[in-house]
């Protein structure tokens, strides 16, 4: 048997053989559906102690407000967790299966995660995909060498940072952020010209005007306010921490239905003559 008939297992990396197919398919005027655009503001910043992690709720598909209420701060390891800004499938998946990842090693180690472990983990699947699984990240967690934060680029790229934006409204944020941040954010008191001790309390209050912003000049960020505490051995998640956008319209016509009813303003029955077909077949069987 020659070595060309030989099946060999195929080898591992891209596979690019569609890509003359897509090009005569783009000539001959059929095009590619085009992507969604996604909103969110997320954030984080770095103060003595720990991390702080913020994130609006509303999920969109293009103008559609779609989830009013969404989580986009997720659980990565009891110490560390993401917030994700893109496709909301994409962030979804790609930090549950690094978020396993991270928990087959503590068992295999018996050690706590560390918070390099999942960057390394996250941008090294980001990049093998070149940007097409949509999900920018900000990742935070303290660990034994002490608090970390760092953004992911949908294309695999990092940053380490003290404060960091990511999303469509990552410019109103980072204006707070840069105007307010303080290093070991410690903000200066101008009544009593004393520095504030509680640099916790100073880091939500911070997170939580830097979400605000996103929420009010961004149309693709929305709805209420996500906050994640995390510190040495405590992670606090407070969910809903703030609604800046409650609704307060009523209708006028004061509609009072209960729970599962609605009221029936007409009916109408419309009787269908039986087709020619099944009229033969009943009188073949008579």
């Amino acid at each position: 048997m020659s070595k060309a008939m030989v099946e060999l297992p195929r080898k591992g990396g891209f596979n690019f053989d569609l890509c003359r197919r897509n090009n005569m398919l783009t000539k001959n005027g059929v095009h590619a559906p085009s992507f969604l655009e996604t909103g969110t503001t997320i954030v984080g910043l770095v103060f003595q102690d720990g991390v702080v992690l913020g994130a609006d709720t509303r999920a969109t598909e293009g103008p559609i407000v779609a989830d009013k209420n969404c989580e986009k701060i997720h659980y990565m390891a009891p110490n560390i967790y993401c917030c994700g800004a893109g496709t909301a499938a994409d962030t979804e998946n790609v930090t549950d299966m690094i978020s396993s990842q991270l928990l087959l090693h503590r068992y295999a180690t018996g050690r706590e995660s560390r918070v390099v472990t999942a960057l390394t983990l996250l941008k090294t699947h980001l990049f093998g995909y070149q940007g097409h699984v949509s999900a920018a990240l900000v990742l935070g967690g303290v660990d034994i060498t002490g608090p970390h934060l760092h953004t992911i680029y949908p294309h695999g790229s990092t940053d380490t940072l003290p404060f960091a934006t990511m999303g469509s409204g990552s410019l109103a944020a980072m204006a707070i952020f840069e105007s307010k941040y303080r290093e070991g954010l410690t903000i200066e008191c101008s009544m009593f010209k004393t520095w504030v001790a509680n640099r916790r309390d100073e880091g939500v209050k911070l997170v939580t005007e830097a979400i605000c912003s996103g929420i009010f000049n961004d149309l693709g960020s929305g709805s209420n306010v996500d906050v994640c505490v995390i510190t040495k051995g405590k992670v606090e998640y407070l969910r809903n921490h703030q609604k800046p956008n409650p609704r307060t319209y009523i209708s006028s016509k004061g509609f009072s239905f209960l729970k599962g009813q609605t009221e029936v303003l007409s009916t109408k029955v419309t009787l269908l003559e039986k087709p020619q077909q099944e009229e033969g077949v009943d009188k073949m069987e008579e």
